[in-house]
């Protein structure tokens, strides 16, 4: 269950990354509530992972969920670079989640 719990931490960690790039400054009242929300729900959920899995582990999976998935919704919302070196880098940081996830037992 903790890995699940990781794993939403991750998502709305997303969200609030890319939120804050609609809350321009936090002037916009529904998107910082709504990031502000993502934030809450995240660091809840990592909390409640920590119970079960290592702080380190947890922390590098968590970030590197949200690193991913900032970059591929940067891609795609705001046409950032694509280029292979940089699918390379974010690989690689998926490879390093993976391979916690393998050597982390819940």
């Amino acid at each position: 269950m903790a890995w699940v719990q990781l794993f939403f931490a991750g998502l709305f960690e997303i969200g609030w990354a890319v939120g804050l790039k609609f809350t321009d400054g936090f002037t916009r009242p529904l998107p910082t509530a709504l990031t502000l929300a993502s934030m809450v729900l995240s660091l809840g959920l990592l909390g409640l992972a920590l119970k079960v899995l290592p702080l380190g582990t947890a922390y590098a999976v968590w970030t590197g969920i949200g690193t991913i998935g900032t970059v591929i919704v940067g891609i795609v919302l705001f046409k950032e670079s694509a280029d292979l070196l940089r699918l390379g880098c974010v690989a690689l940081i998926l490879a390093g989640i993976l391979g916690l996830k393998a050597l982390t037992p819940e």
